[in-house]
């Protein structure tokens, strides 16, 4: 998954997005990698789809104003044969 929550502030992370690298960072996640401008992580469906809820919740009780969400499903298919 990618993610971006907003607004931004070049200054200083705004609270939201501490919330948001907190919860990734937390998450039984494969591989997560947080940076300025955009953040990723891997990991399974159940714990990708974990992630995402706790991610949309606290970001937005944090402040966000608005959170751009990306699911890729990667592999999808190799253990149907």
């Amino acid at each position: 998954m990618e993610f971006t929550t907003e607004p931004f502030d070049l200054d200083e992370a705004p609270a939201h997005a501490l919330v948001a690298r907190e919860v990734i960072e937390a998450a039984a996640l494969d591989a997560v990698d947080v940076g300025p401008f955009g953040n990723t992580a891997e990991g399974a469906a159940d714990a990708v789809l974990g992630a995402v809820d706790a991610l949309l919740r606290r970001s937005l009780e944090a402040g966000a104003t608005r959170i751009s969400l990306q699911v890729n499903v990667v592999g999808a298919g190799e253990n149907e044969k």
